[in-house]
């Protein structure tokens, strides 16, 4: 792995000997001109134009990390736009790139840790906060100034960012080439700083082979793609040691797997392969490239349910609630529609003035959604025993919130509980308590504030309850909606 390293080092470094620093607080590009145009408007043309031509479906659910190329635009452009573009619609206040180090070789892992990063589409401000946090929790972490002067790995992601995350800051990290061990203390720092933060992106940054044939070099990706999907990270440890596979990202790719397995985001989908062969023509001296996103492997955070859906949903609550606050009666329903007949768990939320004014729910139910909204409208106004029930002249100042809920699935401990993304169920002896995922949104609490809460408050249980290796622990996701959101 090291002589290849080295290799590849002193080709890119004949091809492009400048070094990129313009002053203290700006890190001047390196590349631009070589890897991609110097000509801003040129740039955001190919880049969007990269970005339309991707031919994959933008995730609705989080996804905190990807893995993109970063070779010149021509050659892996058109594959690392597939990453971007999956995670575009995802709320990101910054993004960490993880890149490898092609020309200065050290045994560490370097930090930016402050100022603007330029490219031709304008300057890009470092998240001087989050590098201080990180460098807090990261003793093995510096800043090697010549670990940026020509390095190319980092800078080609940032065009990219600009253009998906328009205001977005970055931290910037170039990982040299250290011990395992070092890799995967790094991985725990970061999990620690980003703790249950979701506005927070990984990018990795590598390309996969280089210069074998085309049979060969697929070979060796699919090989290397499979090991990074089954999070076989000894396993890649060793055969990237014995040049068995190949990733110019070698050290980036392992400590943000270790990061992710220590996060629980293990399944990976392979959002596009693709090799240098399409720009080149040449068949025998191969570079391999890939998309590939990580997540948590859970359930679909979508209810499937449509707008009208939705909108049809909203309004039998609101009719149920009328009714039976008004006149004591209840409100018959029938409906057809394919959504609203899955049999689906459902939580009613009535608030008033801002205040919980009642909230019942099922986390599974047998019975067709839009029966089981009725009847939870019904028992949040006149069943939550916290409050007294709903009056006639309350319901003009009532709001409602519908939670639809995924099917609950077991987790093995805390660490696998995304606060804010996941509702969590925990019992034990015949004791169970719920909270749905905003709860811990609306009380900023942190994890184990949140799952002590859900002990003592809700299962009655010992607050400590879910470190207990016998309490059953599970999550769930949900889609939640009120009237604003269904103008």
């Amino acid at each position: 792995m090291n002589h290849v390293l080295i290799s590849l080092t002193v080709f890119v470094f004949l091809l492009y000997p400048s070094v990129g620093f313009s002053s203290p607080n700006i890190k001047a590009p390196n590349v631009a001109g070589q890897f991609y145009s110097a000509d801003a408007d040129e740039l955001s043309q190919q880049v969007d134009q990269f970005l339309n031509q991707a031919d994959v479906e933008v995730y609705s659910r989080r996804v905190p990390m990807v893995i993109v190329p970063h070779a010149g635009y021509i050659y892996s452009g058109p594959t690392a736009a597939y990453s971007f573009k999956a995670i575009s619609r995802q709320n990101i206040k910054t993004v960490i790139i993880l890149a490898p180090s092609h020309f200065f070789g050290f045994d560490g892992i370097s930090i930016w840790p402050d100022g603007l990063f330029e490219t031709p589409l304008g300057h890009v401000s470092v998240d001087e906060e989050l590098v201080r946090q990180i460098q807090a929790q990261c003793l093995v972490c510096a800043f090697e100034p010549q670990a940026f002067a020509k390095e190319h790995s980092l800078e080609v992601e940032i065009p990219f960012i600009q253009k998906v995350f328009p205001g977005a800051k970055i931290v910037a990290v170039i990982v040299g080439q250290p011990a395992k061990n070092v890799l995967e203390d790094f991985a725990a720092a970061l999990g620690r700083v980003i703790a249950e933060r979701t506005d927070i992106q990984i990018v990795v940054s590598t390309d996969w082979s280089h210069y074998h044939d085309e049979m060969t070099a697929g070979m060796m990706d699919q090989r290397a793609i499979d090991l990074v999907k089954k999070f076989q990270i000894d396993q890649l440890w060793q055969e990237g040691k014995n040049q068995r596979v190949e990733l110019c990202g070698f050290f980036p790719v392992i400590a943000a797997m270790s990061l992710a397995k220590q996060k629980g985001w293990t399944h990976v989908d392979v959002l596009k392969t693709g090799n240098s062969v399409s720009a080149t023509g040449d068949k025998n001296r191969v570079v391999g490239y890939a998309a590939l996103a990580f997540y948590a492997d859970e359930a679909s955070d979508s209810s499937g349910l449509s707008l009208e859906d939705k909108r049809l949903l909203f309004d039998i609550v609101q009719d149920t609630l009328n009714q039976f606050v008004n006149d004591g009666k209840i409100f018959d329903v029938h409906l057809s529609t394919e959504h609203l007949n899955q049999s689906l768990g459902i939580f009613v939320t009535l608030k008033a003035h801002d205040r919980l004014r009642g909230c019942i729910g099922r986390i599974v139910a047998a019975e067709p959604l839009y029966t089981s909204a009725r009847d939870m409208a019904i028992a949040a106004a006149s069943e939550d025993h916290r409050f007294a029930p709903v009056r006639p002249d309350e319901l003009k100042d009532i709001e409602v919130e519908i939670s639809v809920l995924s099917q609950p699935r077991d987790v093995s401990g805390a660490g696998e509980i995304v606060l804010g993304r996941h509702g969590v169920i925990l019992g034990q002896g015949g004791r169970q308590g719920v909270f749905l995922p905003q709860v811990a949104d609306e009380t900023g609490w942190s994890k184990e504030e949140f799952l002590s809460e859900l002990c003592s408050q809700k299962a009655d249980l010992p607050r400590d309850c879910w470190q207990d290796p016998q309490t059953r622990i599970q999550v769930f996701t949900a889609d939640v909606f009120a009237e604003k959101d269904l103008q």
